[in-house]
């Protein structure tokens, strides 16, 4: 006797006010033509009609379709700072209750947040909104560098790109290599990105609240292939070694030499993407030391190998 082929993975993609149309597409695509799923659209029909970049969407199906659901997919929205009705995270969190694996995309994450349903738990989103995620929720354990994370029963990715790569995981994981490689070709996508791979931030290095010590980090910046040290860079500021740590890190939150590694990495980034300047020699105009240790430490802060980076981003 043949057996019946096995029912479709449902998959309940919930449109939010605001949602993202780039999102809102990356789920739909990946797995609407995969005869392994049946995609549904559903909104908060309460909630009234959903604007996306000012266009009207149609959604066939409100909150009930989160009730049969076997994945939900929060794709991002344009406001994750707005209210959200009692209605979706009720939903939300009774999906999770029985079983439902939850994903998001970009700033979806701040839903799954706002259900309690990342307390403890590892999670990521675009890096312009990371910051604002562990600020309003500060018992998620926010992965700010990741482009997704995969953790188990819900996953969290970061913006476009970063769900295209979750999506694929997720269908890698379901139904193996050969299946996420075939929807990748259909979507003209790599066919995998580790979910650790970090997210290419516009600048390692971060801004700094204050001036006192503006003089001595212009001094770093002008001097990236120099050997720095802490007593040097104190004595700069007129400063003892232990008040110049303390005021560095009031005005960057970072320490000297973190502040300094993150620099020469940015200025390593622009001469990959915008010189033919050989690794070798990048490496020595950064400061960060023999080609060995500057690979090592370009891999360990953007989860890639120079030479990688630079055939991604070279004009």
């Amino acid at each position: 006797m043949i057996e019946p082929p096995p029912e479709p993975h449902r998959i309940a993609v919930l449109a939010l006010p605001g949602v993202l149309l780039l999102d809102l597409g990356i789920p739909v695509q990946t797995f609407g033509p995969d005869p392994h799923y049946r995609v549904t659209v559903c909104t908060d029909r309460s909630a009234g009609p959903v604007l996306a970049d000012g266009v009207g969407l149609a959604t066939p199906a409100g909150l009930e379709a989160l009730r049969d659901a076997d994945t939900v997919v929060v794709p991002g929205y344009e406001d994750p700072g707005a209210p959200l009705p009692g209605t979706v995270l009720a939903a939300l969190r009774s999906a999770h209750a029985r079983g439902a694996r939850l994903v998001s995309i970009c700033t979806g994450a701040f839903t799954l947040a706002a259900a309690g349903l990342l307390d403890g738990r590892p999670a990521t989103t675009h890096w312009r909104d990371a910051a604002a995620l562990q600020r309003r929720y500060p018992r998620v354990d926010v992965r700010p560098n990741l482009l997704f994370v995969d953790d188990g029963d819900i996953l969290t990715s970061a913006g476009v790109t970063a769900g295209v790569d979750l999506c694929l995981h997720i269908v890698r994981r379901d139904h193996g290599a050969a299946a996420a490689n075939a929807r990748a070709r259909a979507l003209v996508a790599p066919p995998q990105r580790p979910g650790g791979q970090a997210q290419f931030v516009e600048r390692l290095r971060p801004d700094a609240r204050g001036d006192e010590l503006a003089a001595v980090r212009a001094w770093m910046l002008d001097n990236l292939a120099q050997r720095q040290s802490v007593d040097e860079l104190a004595r700069r500021a007129h400063m003892s070694r232990r008040t110049f740590i303390r005021r560095f890190q009031q005005e960057t939150d970072s320490s000297p030499m973190a502040w300094l590694t993150a620099a020469r990495l940015d200025w390593a980034r622009e001469l990959l993407e915008t010189s033919p300047t050989p690794v070798e020699q990048v490496a020595r105009l950064s400061g960060l030391g023999s080609p060995a240790a500057f690979r090592a430490a370009f891999h360990r802060h953007l989860g890639t190998s120079p030479a990688e980076y630079r055939a991604t981003f070279r004009a």
